[in-house]
Order: structure tokens, then sequence, then C-alpha cells
């Protein structure tokens, strides 16, 4: 019975590895993850209504809620006496979101969310009342109504103690909207449709461009480094086969910019596998200064007339930690550079400090975004 060494296990394992990374093709993906249509887009929706049914848990006296209230009831012909105020307690005046997908028609049904804008504590047991939702053009485009989910919790005590739990002042109701209005994106009428990537990058571009000519010869030309322009002609049946055919079409992705994101406030670093670092010795401190305050209690000699005082004892000790210089190699890949950086063993604070000084010295080939 043969026995293989542990060394030699590994070094096989490893030899494995290699060979499925250098083997494995390069991933493909699909257009339609890569960008989207022009005009197939959401829009969004807005409106301002009034929740009622509350448990005492409403507005105290909003104006707003005042007003929405006498406007509500003034559609069924009913008008309140002066200074009646039915807004207290029991209902919140609240704003209302919602968006609207491409395409939509008179009669869906869409989610909505209610979020209170007064005081009221919680929105739990609600019903929202008929409120219109409006456009960025000032025109209606669905009507909201619903009892409202709450996935929060609000308690008050006598005592004045409280407990809240999530966020009890919003909620949503699903399918609480009905279309009214459907938006003209002009997809029927246009002779170009226009695929936009999510990010700019000539390459990208032009390896979807050439992938739907491969598939529709001569059919999409580049208008600039995120947007295809892509002839069509024929009734909506044949627009929409032929996006659909476009979306599927698969493309290999360009290698992204070699980009260092820090973000300042968290302390977070990300570095993309396109980062290079060339030639370059780095030698990194770590200074410690503690303060040791040790004061200690002087009594006064007996029967005397002294006090008792306190004398101040301090001791300050500096430590520098002592890390010796490392080389990174020319061309050295993101592994290559994050052992290295491991090597140190630095906090993300000093890690920034290191690859602001990489940048400085040139030897960092990658733009440094801060965040």
């Amino acid at each position: 019975m043969h026995v293989i060494q542990r060394p030699i296990l590994f070094a096989l394992f490893a030899l494995l590895f290699m060979g499925l990374a250098f083997s494995a093709p390069a991933h493909a993906e699909r257009i339609k993850d890569m960008g989207q249509f022009q005009g197939l887009r959401a829009n969004q929706l807005t409106g301002y209504g009034i929740v009622v049914g509350l448990a005492g848990t409403g507005d105290d006296s909003l104006d707003y809620s005042t007003l929405g209230m006498k406007g509500a009831v003034s559609r069924f012909g009913l008008t309140l006496p002066p200074g009646v105020n039915p807004a207290l307690k029991n209902a919140a005046a609240v704003m209302i979101t919602a968006e609207l997908p491409p395409f939509a028609k008179p009669g869906q049904r869409l989610d909505i969310t209610v979020s209170a804008i007064g005081k009221a504590k919680s929105l739990r047991g609600g019903t929202l009342v008929l409120a219109p939702l409006y456009g960025a053009d000032g025109q209606i485009y669905a009507m909201a109504q619903g009892n409202l989910v709450i996935g929060g919790l609000g308690v008050d005590a006598a005592d004045g103690s409280k407990l809240t739990v999530n966020v009890p002042s919003s909620g949503r109701i699903a399918a609480g909207a009905t279309v009214e209005r459907a938006v003209d994106t002009g997809f029927a009428t246009s002779d170009w449709l226009t695929f936009n990537l999510h990010q700019f990058d000539a390459t990208n571009a032009k390896r979807v461009t050439d992938a739907i000519n491969a598939a529709i010869p001569g059919s999409a030309s580049m208008i600039d480094g995120a947007s295809i322009a892509i002839r069509t002609a024929g009734n909506g049946d044949e627009r929409m086969r032929l996006m659909s055919r476009i979306e599927n079409l698969t493309v290999t992705r360009a290698e992204p910019p070699a980009k260092v994101i820090v973000n300042a406030r968290t302390g977070t670093v990300v570095i993309n596998g396109a980062v290079r670092v060339g030639t370059a010795a780095v030698s990194h401190g770590k200074l410690t200064v503690s303060v040791k305050e040790s004061p200690m209690v002087v009594q006064p000699a007996p029967f005397s007339r002294g006090e008792t005082a306190i004398e101040p004892s301090s001791e300050i000790e500096v430590a520098e930690d002592y890390r010796p210089a490392f080389l990174i190699e020319p061309n050295a890949s993101l592994s290559q550079l994050v052992d290295s950086i491991n090597r140190l063993g630095v906090p993300p604070g000093d890690l920034v400090a290191i690859l602001e000084a990489l940048s400085q010295a040139g030897a960092l080939t990658a733009e440094l975004v801060i965040i």
C-alpha cells in the first residue's frame, strides 16, 4: 500500500485547481443583465391622503389632517361645524408613494407605501381614504385606498416609558392602488430602439453591438460608449420578439477599470481584480504612546494643621513596533497585493495611507476613489 505524503498531496491539489482556473472559459453575460432598453422604465407616483380609524395614535391637531378630513367628508355633501377638529388623535396625514411599471394598463393594481408626515405615533389598524396619485407631469395615474399593514409597534406607558419596534408610522398596502392612466412610451412608433448600458464602457458597447450585428446583420450601431441604436420596424409583436432575441444574446464583459474604493466613514476598502502594483518597497511602523496616571494620597502629619492632598503621578511610555520593509514584485496582482498588506497586519485606516502613498509614488495603476 502506497502512502502519499501530505506536502505532495497538497501540491497535487494546487496543480489541479490551477489547471481548472486556466482552462475555465471566460464568463459570458446576457445583454439584458448589462443594461435596459430606453423608455422601458418605471415612473414614480406620489400623493397626499388621510388615514382614519386609528386608536388614538394619530396627529394631535395637524392643520393638514384637519383640512384633509374636511375635504374627504365634503365629497359626500357634508359640512363640518366651525371649530370641529376631526383629525384629533384618530386620523393622520400621510404621504403615499408607488412605482408605476412600464406598460402598466388601466385596471392593474400597484403596491403602495404610506408614511405619516405629522406627529402620528402609529398607523396600525388604519384605513387609507381614497386618494389620487400623481406623476411628475401633475396628471393623475392611479387611485389609492385600503387597509394598512404595519410592521412596527409602539407602546407608551403611564409613567412615560416607551417601547418602539421598527417604524410604526409607515406601512404598506398590497395592491392598494388601481392604475387609471397608461404612460405613452412611444415604443410602437419609433423606427429605432435604444439600448443603454448600466455603466459607460466603450469596449462593452462595442461587444454588445457586434453581438447584435452577428445575430441580426446591420441592425445595430453605437451612439456612444453607453448607448446602442437598433433599427426596427413592424408592429408591437415584432418589436417585442426582436427585444427578446437581443436580451438573451450573450457577451463577454470587458475587464472593468482598475479602481480602489475607500469608504471614509466606515473604513471599508474594496480593490477590484484589475488593480496592478509596480515595483515598490513598503515599510510601515506602529507608534504607541500610553499615559498611565497613578495619583497618590498624601496624609498630613499627626496633630498638624495640614490637609489631605492628592499628588499626581504620571508615567508615559512610548513603544514602536519594528516592521521590516517588504518588496512588491513588478505588476503584482490583487492576490499578491493583499498577501503583502496582510504581512503588515495594518488596520483599514493605515491601509488607506499605504494605498495613497503607492498612488503618489506612481506604483499603483488604479484610480483611488474616496466616498
